[in-house]
């Protein structure tokens, strides 16, 4: 599995975490059921879990006129992923974490959140 699939698989994940209160390796094995698991994947799903409190204190400071209550949970758990990458993984690009954050968001969001996405990581790495 390359690190496109495994970001896409821990947004589904992530997503359903934030929805569900799961622990993190119980709702990867159960979203992956008989697919073999990914070393970066587990790792984007249990550190954004891990630092949740941090990462969305890092995404509220950024904001513009929003608060992170108010963002729907497409577009919260792809900041979440991207600001963890960004913050926590020092070797990925800051860039490919935008792109692939902004990919994501254009696939599962609606056609604002692509903007959205990159205008709040953008004000996070300035």
């Amino acid at each position: 599995m390359n690190r496109h699939t495994a970001r896409e698989k821990a947004f589904q994940v992530l997503f359903q975490l934030d929805i569900n209160d799961n622990e993190p390796t119980t709702a990867i094995a159960e979203f992956l059921e008989n697919e073999e698991n990914n070393t970066f994947l587990t790792a984007l799903v249990e550190g954004v879990a891990q630092y949740k409190t941090e990462i969305d204190n890092i995404i509220t400071r950024n904001l513009e006129n929003w608060s992170i209550h108010r963002i729907a949970s497409v577009e919260k758990t792809i900041l979440r992923i991207a600001t963890y990458e960004i913050n926590f993984l020092e070797d990925i690009p800051t860039n490919v974490s935008i792109n692939e954050a902004v990919e994501l968001a254009n696939s599962y969001g609606d056609d604002k959140s692509g903007k959205f996405i990159n205008g709040v990581l953008s004000k996070i790495i300035a």
